[in-house]
């Protein structure tokens, strides 16, 4: 079993560079018409109506800030790219499709993120330019010493970014099954945000395949080299939810 399929198959058991300018946080966007819809949906098999159930405000600030280090995620991502693929492509010109292919994706990631902190009023974060100096820095730095090593570096940062968003699924299943459980009804874009959260994640997880079918596990030290890469992904992360 790839390592992909590996990380999928935590959540899927579960549930079977632009800033905007407004910055109020997400409870007054769309995603959360739940707090104050007293519309009732009505129940086809039994006649009985449903309400959306209001979000509390540690709810809000989860997905407020869910919204704000992904797009930070994606942006680091597609700098990363951008800079491994000249060094990379200059002595492995056959590598180009797959560079392409996989900096497309993530420029959609980028976008999709992009387009939904704009549209729930979701402040960006405050290191978005650290981050964005350290990220082209990093895949330049990995280009630099090696076709091996770059791919490291993917499945170092694609192994946090699978476990990141298996992470804010489950959290959102979690909300879910207990509002359901309650006799609430789900709003679609609830929903759709889960489902979009498991496309991204689903991509992520095949540049990791693809990093290592490319020798990523050549890379020497590899141990040392994916685990700083990994811890520095982690304290982004982190940083990015907090600040």
């Amino acid at each position: 079993m790839t390592p992909a399929r590996c990380l999928a198959r935590q959540v899927s058991s579960i549930g079977k560079c632009l800033r905007p300018a407004a910055t109020r946080p997400l409870s007054t966007s769309a995603i959360h018409r739940a707090t104050t819809s007293s519309a009732s949906e009505t129940s086809s098999s039994s006649g009985s109506a449903k309400k959306l159930k209001p979000l509390t405000q540690e709810q809000r600030d989860y997905l407020s800030s869910a919204l704000r280090v992904n797009q930070a995620g994606e942006l680091a991502a597609t700098l990363i790219y951008s800079a491994q693929s000249p060094l990379i492509l200059r002595k492995h010109p056959h590598l180009r499709p797959l560079m392409a292919h996989m900096y497309d994706q993530e420029a959609a990631h980028f976008s999709t993120f992009n387009s939904l902190i704009h549209k729930h009023r979701v402040r960006p974060t405050a290191l978005y330019p650290l981050w964005s100096v350290l990220a082209s820095g990093l895949g330049w730095s990995t280009a630099l010493m090696g076709r091996e090593t770059a791919m490291a570096c993917t499945e170092a940062v694609e192994t946090e970014i699978g476990n990141h968003y298996n992470e804010q699924i489950r959290s959102i299943l979690e909300m879910i099954a207990e509002w359901e459980a309650q006799g609430y009804d789900v709003s679609g874009e609830i929903k759709q945000l889960v489902e979009t959260l498991r496309r991204i994640r689903d991509e992520e997880l095949e540049h990791l395949d693809h990093a290592v079918e490319n020798d990523a596990k050549k890379a020497e030290p590899h141990w040392l080299l994916t685990n700083v890469i990994r811890a520095g992904c982690r304290g982004a992360i982190w940083v990015s939810e907090k600040v």
